[in-house]
């Protein structure tokens, strides 16, 4: 008998999904940075448990990864618990390093004249002591691109922060990064990007509540 000329099955794209730590004291009042010690809030942790047990519903999650930050270690338990699962740390996930803007108040900040490039023209600016946007978008996919390697058709799990999320999400697109801020992603929302081997398919952005099984598939 001849040997058979099929052709094996393609692996189906790598899911990721991205989920943005819960809730904190200063969410939308401080820029907090890379500095330790900030915990989620008693709604965030609430926040946290809604993602695990949308996430929990799904059948292929491989592994969850975290920002090294507590605040992302504490979302990813929540749903490293549901999914019987450890939490991998993964520096790449990191928040923006905001260098001398970290602990400043953002009403303080808005009236800053570089606040406005920090919003129009993000890839021109460098924090003073920090990073700069296109590094921290070429970092997180880097980040990205290491994970979904390890685990070829499988769903993980990559609990990072809204500036990484946006900047994954713009370069999925294939929006310049200069529109990057056009994109919300809210505490513990949930963005799913399908990585096959020659492209990037964003299936749902800030996502909140629904079945995500009816998304990721």
């Amino acid at each position: 008998m001849a040997p058979s000329s099929k052709a094996p099955r393609p692996l189906p794209p790598t899911v990721v999904l991205l989920v943005r730590h819960g809730v904190t004291a200063t969410t939308g009042k401080v820029l907090p940075g890379r500095r330790p010690g900030l915990h989620l809030t008693d709604e965030g942790v609430r926040q946290a448990e809604n993602a695990a047990r949308r996430i929990a519903q799904l059948k292929r999650v491989a592994a969850v990864y975290s920002s090294p930050l507590e605040r992302a270690r504490e979302t990813a338990r929540a749903i490293a618990r549901a999914r019987r699962m450890p939490v991998r740390i993964e520096r790449g996930l990191l928040e923006l390093d905001i260098g001398q803007w970290a602990g400043r108040k953002l009403g303080e900040l808005r009236k800053r004249p570089e606040w406005d490039v920090v919003q129009r023209h993000p890839s021109a600016f460098r924090f003073p002591g920090g990073e700069s946007f296109g590094e921290m978008q070429a970092r997180i996919t880097g980040a990205l691109a290491r994970l979904v390697a390890q685990h070829p058709g499988r769903v993980i799990v990559a609990v990072s922060h809204a500036d990484p999320i946006k900047a994954a999400v713009a370069h999925a697109l294939g929006v310049p990064l200069d529109l990057f801020q056009r994109i919300v992603i809210g505490t513990a929302s949930i963005t799913a990007i399908a990585y096959a081997r020659t492209n990037a398919t964003v299936l749902t952005v800030n996502s909140v509540d629904g079945d995500l099984a009816r998304v990721v598939g």
